[in-house]
């Protein structure tokens, strides 16, 4: 037996926080759709998904993850290791000395909910996303 989910990613206190749904299939249009009434502590909206299919034997006790999407980001700037150096701005210095410390090429920069950059890996994607407007929000 096979069921597929899709978990929201959005940034927590020390580290994300993730709200995991059942959904038909690994479908873009209906994840983020949903992501639009997704709201996590602290009133964090979230900064991606990810879909998984989980699968399980009659005799086995629980699921095991069989497939993994790459993540699907809300929206973002990607600003590339080179492009951040050449603007020779030194409030990037701690972010390029990572990108090169880890081997990152891309980042992706969300300021939706709060403020969050991290890695762009192969498969990822990132979407066009006009965040919900939330009361008391300009």
């Amino acid at each position: 037996m096979e069921q597929h989910f899709v978990s929201f990613f959005s940034p927590g206190t020390f580290v994300n926080e993730v709200d995991q749904q059942p959904i038909e299939s690994w479908d873009v249009p209906m994840a983020t759709e949903m992501a639009r009434s997704v709201v996590q502590r602290h009133g964090a909206t979230p900064y991606a998904f990810q879909f998984t299919t989980r699968s399980r034997t009659g005799d086995e006790l629980d699921s095991s993850v069989v497939g993994k999407s790459g993540m699907y980001f809300l929206g973002g700037k990607v600003r590339t290791l080179r492009e951040l150096i050449l603007e020779d701005d030194p409030a990037n210095s701690i972010l390029i000395s990572n990108m090169e410390c880890n081997g990152w090429a891309r980042v992706i920069e969300r300021n939706n909910s709060l403020r969050l950059t991290m890695p762009l890996n192969a498969g990822d994607v990132v979407l066009k996303f006009d965040p919900p407007k939330r009361e008391g929000s300009a």
